[in-house]
């Protein structure tokens, strides 16, 4: 089978690897055209100087494949493919994209006879590893048509990829994935904050996140992860401390749709919406702090810490 794939950063090249590894032939191509290169060079993919050029390569009904940021750049591209395909040939969005978007956008495609499929797509940088959690929408017939691509990709041809529903429902169930992902990484890292303020214990970090990893309740991925950064002696991780990391976190789309979701819904998700909040708070400049500093000062005269001068 040969697809082309269209956005090759990151998690995009990561996956024509595992394409073209697993016996699925790639037409790639990326506004820069090195990586391109570089994938063709080592992996056999066939390289496109321009999307034209990727359609070209692929036979009907033809299978895009798109890895680009949500928002403008996927709907862009979507808008220029339109009138190069015809009818029965396939969209993948396999972005971060909103799920109403994604509805959107495939009730645009179905009237141009043109199927289309939301991916949502989990595993991150070891997905060429381990493979992808794929989460996709669509109709039977555009998901069997997507079943040996999907097969390669996910960990295992059985298990790792399921058809989850209509076209939306693949980004929909990514992002309460992704809020879910918020709530616990919030958790551990309230729990590790405790741990390490409990100075008279002189808790080893590295030693207590190895040891959940082994048949407690909260074992997980994400532990793993956690655990192996600080146990990895010798590097940047070592430092428990972690002077070398900000204290701000960003956030992406997901987080804040999940939460929007919630309240569309009407169904109470406070761990997650907490877990989002808490990030913004991590960024936030320290004014409303400051003004309730102000208020207790006014009302009850209470001291207030000062800004220490430089």
């Amino acid at each position: 089978m040969r697809i082309a794939l269209i956005g090759l950063g990151k998690m995009g090249a990561n996956m024509a690897r595992r394409l073209c590894r697993g016996g699925i032939e790639v037409a790639g191509f990326n506004r820069s055209a090195e990586i391109t290169q570089q994938l063709a060079r080592e992996e056999g993919l066939i390289a496109a100087l321009s999307v034209a050029e990727a359609i070209a390569q692929l036979k009907t009904p033809r299978v895009l494949w798109l890895m680009l940021p949500s928002g403008a750049p996927t709907e862009q591209m979507i808008e220029e493919l339109i009138p190069q395909l015809t009818r029965g040939d396939i969209i993948v969005d396999g972005g971060n994209s909103n799920y109403h978007d994604s509805e959107r956008r495939g009730a645009l495609l179905a009237g141009h006879g043109i199927g289309f499929m939301d991916a949502g797509t989990s595993g991150g940088v070891w997905g060429l590893q381990n493979g992808y959690c794929l989460m996709v929408g669509g109709s039977k017939e555009t998901a069997a048509v997507l079943a040996p691509v999907l097969k390669v990709l996910a960990p295992a041809p059985d298990r790792g990829w399921a058809h989850v529903g209509p076209v939306g429902a693949g980004h929909f169930t990514k992002m309460i994935h992704n809020g879910v992902e918020y709530g616990m990484m919030q958790a551990f890292g309230e729990g590790l904050s405790l741990l390490h303020g409990k100075q008279e214990f002189n808790l080893d970090l590295a030693q207590i996140t190895e040891l959940w990893r082994h048949s407690s309740v909260v074992r997980s991925w994400l532990l793993d992860l956690t655990a192996e950064a600080l146990n990895s002696k010798g590097t940047q991780s070592t430092d428990q401390f972690l002077e070398q990391f900000s204290a701000k976190v960003d956030d992406s789309g997901e987080g804040r749709w999940t939460a929007i979701e919630g309240v569309d819904q009407g169904i109470a998700t406070p761990v997650m919406t907490l877990a989002l909040q808490m990030r913004f708070a991590s960024r936030d400049s320290g004014y409303g702090y400051r003004l309730l500093s102000l208020m207790r000062n006014a009302f009850g005269g209470h001291a207030s810490h000062t800004k220490d001068k430089k």
